[in-house]
């Protein structure tokens, strides 16, 4: 079974709702039946690569609230995620462009290491004093702990072609989904789960799914084809 997740690495439900996900996945029986995947989603899309300000100024001007609302929005979402055992800076991060991120999450993921940089981007973003925005070597550290080469890195970072049709792709098919935000959850492509949903609604998701499947559909052409069993190996007859 097949499970895409479109989120964003400036989203902050996102960042709980993977958390809530894979707690309901290491309870799933057949958890090792289902691949995750993650997609790319941008909640700025087109945001300029050096247009950088602090999360709270970003909510006021975005949103139209106050400093204080923003602020007790952000006290809500570090309770909510320190109640999955993430750790979450309310005060003094930045926001700015992910799309260079979801191009590098691309290219880790034809590395085999898309989990690991994910939720170093995560944690950098939401829980680090460092800003995640701090240039591309930021995210060149961070991507060499994930695994990956720098130069490679930083190769994909000069190219801004690079991977770059892989997220629009990904941000159309969330369109035609009807996705209209992230977390955005897909099984088998027959449900979907929007938002940071808790662990149980993600447990039911699941069994929902695996148990619908349909049954393996044999080909038979009508005479048994050779083939080897417990018993052994048929032996040509002719």
């Amino acid at each position: 079974m097949r499970v895409e997740i479109w989120s964003d690495i400036a989203c902050p439900w996102c960042y709980v709702g993977k958390a809530r996900f894979e707690k309901a996945l290491r309870d799933f029986p057949y958890r090792d039946e289902v691949e995750v995947v993650h997609r790319s989603f941008e909640l700025d899309p087109g945001r300029a690569k050096d247009d950088v300000q602090p999360v709270i100024a970003m909510l006021t001007k975005k949103y139209g609230m106050s400093a204080a609302q923003a602020e007790a929005g952000e006290d809500n979402l570090g309770a909510q995620a320190a109640a999955e055992g993430l750790d979450y800076r309310t005060r003094g991060r930045d926001h700015g462009s992910t799309f260079d991120m979801h191009r590098l999450l691309h290219f880790a993921k034809e590395q085999g290491r898309q989990e690991q940089l994910l939720d170093l981007l995560y944690r950098a973003n939401f829980a680090e004093e460092r800003s995640l925005f701090d240039g591309d070597e930021r995210l060149v550290e961070l991507a060499v702990a994930a695994g990956l080469e720098a130069a490679a890195v930083r190769a994909v970072l000069a190219d801004a072609e690079a991977y770059a049709d892989d997220v629009r792709a990904d941000e159309r098919e969330a369109a035609q989904l009807g996705a209209s935000g992230v977390p955005f959850f897909v099984l088998d492509r027959t449900y979907g789960v929007s938002g940071a949903q808790p662990a149980e609604v993600f447990a039911q998701a699941l069994s929902q799914a695996y148990g619908e499947r349909p049954p393996l559909e044999i080909v038979d052409g009508g005479e048994g084809a050779d083939a080897c069993g417990p018993d052994g190996c048929a032996v040509p007859q002719h």
